[in-house]
């Protein structure tokens, strides 16, 4: 039975890390194998998984000897902590090893959605010529990004942000003002939404957080802001979201996660304009990956060592 399973996509040289120390079982389709996955689990010391994966206490009962959890990520909604907790499980997440390419996405998407020029190419090529219907796209420099959650991502987002000439506030109820240095002003929510051209959020999924961008909090967003998720699905309202999109109060949004992954077909989403989808991807990228896996192979290492 392996000492170390990972049940999700990981680098090749953090799982031969792995491999050189512990008895590994790497086998990123075991997440879609519950049976199988509980089975590989009876002897397993460390369990390492990306955001699929749900560590739960059905799953920690299959699992008597794990001391240790790697998540390749920072999100922990799918792992429950109260139940990793009272088994005195300890969880460890990448923190910071994907906030470049998380701030990346955001800061690309903000000039994609605010330029609305990068959806022609069909048109274009079939011998189309839309000049004048987009040529009122937007420039970044100068608007104002608010970020909604002000932690080590959405500081090196502001900090992007602002070298591109962007006016950058924040809300963050956990922090009593922006630290030192990163030229960004606390604000309520209300005044956020009420000021940002571009609005990103950055904040977990909790009770507090869920469905916290409803239909109240999008229509309070300026005309023609533009909104982007990469944060988790659930804190917004995606029926909310379509049809603010759909009536023009919204200039565009882009979501990279969603309150069920993946969409189901005809969801609300499906048709609205000026909208960029992708898979769960804004954190993902081949640095980042490499950064994440090998974060996580050294901890969960340095953990199980005697």
């Amino acid at each position: 039975m392996p000492d170390v399973v990972i049940t999700e996509f990981m680098d090749a040289a953090a799982v031969a890390a792995l491999q050189a120390q512990f008895d590994t079982l790497y086998d990123p389709g075991l997440v879609d194998r519950p049976e199988e996955l509980q089975q590989s689990l009876g002897q397993a010391r460390a369990l390492v998984v990306r955001n699929r994966t749900r560590v739960t206490q059905p799953l920690l009962d299959h699992a008597p000897a794990l001391q240790v959890v790697g998540r390749l990520g920072v999100g922990l909604d799918n792992i429950d902590m109260p139940a990793c907790e009272a088994r005195n499980v300890s969880v460890i997440p990448a923190i910071g090893a994907n906030a470049r390419a998380v701030a990346e996405y955001v800061v690309c998407t903000a000039m994609v959605l605010l330029r609305g020029a990068y959806q022609s190419t069909r048109e274009v090529a079939d011998g189309s010529w839309p000049r004048p219907a987009l040529s009122q796209g937007r420039e970044l420099g100068d608007k104002t990004l608010g970020l909604v959650g002000f932690g080590g991502i959405g500081q090196l987002t502001a900090r992007m942000a602002r070298a591109l000439g962007m006016e950058v506030i924040a809300h963050d109820p956990h922090l009593p003002a922006a630290p030192e240095g990163t030229g960004v002003a606390l604000v309520g929510l209300d005044e956020l939404l009420g000021r940002a051209d571009v609005v990103s959020l950055h904040l977990p999924l909790t009770d507090q957080t869920r469905n916290l961008f409803d239909r109240r909090a999008l229509s309070a967003m300026r005309a023609g802001a533009v909104l982007i998720n990469t944060a988790r699905g659930g804190i917004v309202d995606e029926e909310a979201l379509a049809e603010l999109l759909h009536a023009g109060h919204l200039g565009g949004a882009a979501l990279d996660v969603y309150a069920h992954e993946p969409l189901a077909a005809n969801n609300p989403l499906s048709g609205a304009p000026n909208l960029v989808l992708t898979p769960h991807v804004a954190g993902v990228t081949r640095e980042s990956n490499e950064r994440v896996s090998a974060m996580i192979a050294e901890r969960v290492a340095a953990f199980l060592q005697p």
